[in-house]
Order: C-alpha cells, then sequence, then structure tokens
C-alpha cells in the first residue's frame, strides 16, 4: 500500500517469477493459483495453433501431465516485460529430451490472465 492507502500492484514480472517457481516445484495448485478464473492458455500443439484453454479447470486438466512428470524442469534463458506482459524464452527439459520456445504472458490485478506458448518445431 502507498502512503494513501492505495494498493500497488505487484510488478508482472515479480508474478510471473512466482508462477515460474510454482511449475519448477511441481505445484499445480500453486500454479492455477496464480491464474486468474478465466485465464486463457494456448499450448504448443497440436500444430499449427495449439490447444486452447479457458478457465481454471481446463488450464488444470493441461498441465496436470506436466506438473506430475518429475523428471520435467523448465528454464529460463531469457526475458523481458513491457507493461503487463512478460516474454520468457525457455526450455523445457524431460527425462529423455527437450523443447526450447517462448512464452508470452499478460498479467493483471496480480495473476496470470493469459499464457501463449510457441516452441521451436
Amino acid at each position: 500500500m502507498t502512503s494513501a492507502g492505495q494498493v500497488v500492484a505487484e510488478p508482472a514480472a515479480a508474478v510471473v517469477s512466482r508462477f515460474n517457481a510454482a511449475w519448477n516445484d511441481h505445484d499445480l495448485a500453486a500454479a492455477v493459483a496464480l491464474t486468474s478464473a478465466d485465464c486463457v492458455f494456448e499450448s504448443t500443439s497440436p500444430a499449427p495453433d495449439g490447444h486452447r484453454c479457458i478457465g481454471h479447470a481446463a488450464i488444470r486438466a493441461a498441465w496436470k501431465p506436466i506438473f506430475d512428470n518429475a523428471a520435467s524442469h523448465f528454464t529460463v534463458e531469457d526475458s523481458f516485460t513491457a507493461g503487463d506482459r512478460v516474454v520468457q524464452r525457455w526450455r523445457y527439459d524431460w527425462d529423455g529430451g527437450h523443447v526450447r520456445g517462448i512464452d508470452v504472458i499478460t498479467v493483471r490485478d496480480g495473476k496470470v490472465t493469459e499464457k501463449l506458448a510457441y516452441v521451436k518445431g
């Protein structure tokens, strides 16, 4: 809070940092809790446009296999913030392979409202 009693929004990069930590901790509940009720997630597959999920139930179902894979890990290779958007270049590793890609993440009111994923392919 400021001295005038206004709530100061958490910077988008800080929200995404906590979001990334939940992914690497395999804490699905924490990751979903950091999304808005109407959050949009677009996955990297199937080609060419991926699969679009909206809302906690759909997102939880889409992310569960990733979170259940204890060998999986995301490494942020680079990122930048532009207002309420964070763009991050990442590498996703699992037992037996990896892929590299980019997320465009929108944050509003301390919650991820959109996560659009793209992969090199």
